[in-house]
């Protein structure tokens, strides 16, 4: 039983706004496509980078961040990269190319803080309501995450936007202040703990990346992020392709991502029973394997696509937070459960960012349905992945 750590009275409230970061100041941007295009002269081959830029740096700092919240302490790390955040947000908003570039680096940076790190804070300070504080967590990401896109095309068309970028990066400095109070708190790992390894992130139960189950859970985040971030990507021009107008198509996709939050709930609250983890876990099959069936059936209307759309946003809603669940359930102390997070982060948003790159190519040069049916394929396997973690009650079994 990890111990309850004292905290302070306003880390929920961090943890929410840290959860916000974490998302919106990345989905903001493709809803800016249009006005950087104009302002700063941004080449539409450059574009796709402001969303490939913070996934590469997620998978890159991933591990290295759960190792330094091991040496200094989750709180101070956490605080450290809503700094780096903050400076890349308002380093975008001077218009010029190379600092909308950089900083997008930094915001990638920043916010891979929060999502290695949040989980372990989950599990070191409310060890007895992980699955409250799980979905208070993932709602907050998911929700704010799902209206930035729409949130910064609509505030774009009325101010400038340098004013739109500010503007909606003034939570980051609001996460700041919130966070202050959790310094006092800041928890480090035992010295015997941070000194027992230079080259990888040991536990009292060794390194996770030696244990087989942590590859399973490594799986299940990396095929969740592919199939979910290379859906983003594409299936508004699969529905243009459909015959959709490009309203209608991005309209269909708002409704996949909005259709997920339910799931940012449902997950948590029914993860303290083996019935309701197995139930969620079919979720993620159901939802990905019938929504994306769906989307392949010849001269759908835009109702039978809307239903298809909330299928998928289902399942991918309850994948990600089942992702979350393990990272604790399936972990012994908070910084077991960070180097878990570090570990799945790593590589799946390594494939998050690929994902979007190949299945364009794929789709331009053998068709979509093609990219459709693959992407059924990897569902499936990522709920039989989901399969095997259930059945174990930890990484270390």
């Amino acid at each position: 039983m990890t111990e309850t750590h004292q905290h302070s009275r306003y880390l929920t409230l961090g943890m929410m706004l840290a959860a916000t970061n974490m998302r919106l100041p990345i989905t903001m941007m493709p809803g800016l496509i249009s006005s950087l295009k104009r302002t700063l002269g941004l080449p539409s081959s450059m574009a796709g980078l402001l969303t490939t830029i913070p996934l590469l740096t997620f998978a890159v700092m991933s591990p290295l961040i759960a190792r330094w919240g091991r040496r200094f302490g989750n709180e101070l790390i956490i605080y450290v990269m809503l700094v780096i955040l903050a400076l890349g947000s308002y380093l975008r908003v001077i218009p010029t190319i190379p600092a909308l570039f950089i900083g997008t680096l930094l915001v990638g940076i920043g916010a891979d803080g929060g999502n290695v790190l949040i989980p372990a804070i989950i599990k070191d300070n409310f060890p007895t309501n992980i699955p409250v504080a799980t979905s208070q967590y993932t709602l907050s990401m998911l929700l704010v995450g799902s209206l930035g896109t729409g949130l910064s095309g609509v505030l774009a068309a009325h101010w400038s936007l340098p004013l739109t970028m500010a503007v909606l990066s003034v939570i980051g400095l609001l996460n700041l202040v919130v966070w202050l109070p959790n310094l006092k708190y800041n928890h480090k790992a035992p010295a015997e703990v941070t000194n027992s390894s230079v080259s990888k992130t040991q536990s009292s139960h060794g390194s996770v990346w030696r244990r087989p189950l942590a590859w399973v859970v490594t799986a299940f985040f990396g095929l969740q992020a592919l199939v979910y971030y290379s859906l983003l990507t594409w299936l508004p021009t699969v529905f243009a392709a459909h015959g959709f107008s490009l309203i209608a198509a991005g309209n269909l996709v708002t409704i996949m991502q909005l259709s997920g939050l339910p799931m940012s709930y449902l997950v948590p609250a029914t993860s303290g029973k083996r019935a309701g983890v197995l139930t969620m876990i079919a979720s993620v099959g159901i939802g990905f394997i019938a929504g994306i069936g769906g989307v392949l059936l010849p001269g759908a209307n835009f109702a039978l696509a809307a239903v298809s759309a909330v299928l998928i946003g289902l399942g991918s809603g309850a994948a990600f937070s089942l992702a979350v669940v393990f990272f604790t359930q399936k972990t012994t102390n908070g910084f077991e459960t960070a180097d878990l997070s570090g570990m799945a982060q790593s590589a799946g948003y390594l494939l998050a960012a690929v994902g979007p790159v190949l299945f364009g190519w794929l789709g331009s040069q053998l068709g979509w349905s093609l990219v459709l049916w693959i992407a059924i394929m990897l569902s499936a396997a990522l709920t039989l992945a989901g399969g095997v973690i259930f059945r174990h009650r930890t990484i270390y079994d």
